[in-house]
């Protein structure tokens, strides 16, 4: 079977226009919980759920690029860190935590662009593991549990869940980034001339 060259990039560009549809509907909802936010959790699931199709397809059919490559990561933090704003817009999620992820999530965005044309920084396993553990994170404090159940224990168990997760999102965000410096530093060690 043919798949045009082009398929996995216009997934990814897709996955990030749907980065402010997914903010509208979110904050159009205002924290209620009502019907706009089960639609903005939905889109923004299966938007992030797109980051493996896209993937998926460019390897399976041998069509890789480096716009692909640079695209991907790009789209994935477009879509987690509105997200985060939107979370901490509301309330339901500390200013400091958005800060953090933001702060790290821009700044390797940038240095990605400043070192284009020297190599494409393509994301790395822990980068990877980053962006899932954020997805299901942000999936957990997007979706409206509150409003199924009033049972205090089903209250205590989808705030540990969402406690958990983000707390494991926020240090793989912080350790990543650490590994892309690290990475770089190394590699332009080993690419300085020798004496």
């Amino acid at each position: 079977m043919a798949v045009h060259p082009q398929l996995p990039n216009a997934i990814t560009i897709a996955r990030i226009l749907c980065a402010p549809l997914f903010l509208w509907l979110l904050l159009a909802d205002a924290g209620r919980g009502g019907g706009l936010r089960w639609v903005a959790a939905v889109v923004f699931i299966v938007a992030i759920a797109t980051d493996g199709v896209d993937g998926y397809i460019a390897r399976r059919y041998d069509i890789v690029s480096d716009l692909g490559k640079l695209l991907d990561p790009i789209a994935d933090k477009a879509l987690t860190g509105v997200a985060f704003v939107g979370l901490s817009l509301l309330g339901e999620l500390p200013w400091w935590v958005t800060i953090v992820v933001l702060v790290r999530e821009i700044g390797i965005t940038i240095y990605r662009f400043i070192v284009v044309s020297n190599h494409v920084l393509a994301a790395a396993w822990m980068g990877k593991l980053k962006t899932v553990a954020q997805a299901v994170a942000l999936s957990i404090a997007l979706i409206p549990f509150a409003g199924l159940s009033d049972a205090a224990a089903w209250q205590a168990t989808v705030w540990w869940a969402g406690v958990i997760t983000m707390t494991l999102a926020v240090v793989l965000t912080i350790a990543s980034g650490l590994d892309y410096v690290v990475s770089e530093v190394r590699a332009a060690r080993r690419a300085r001339p020798a004496r």
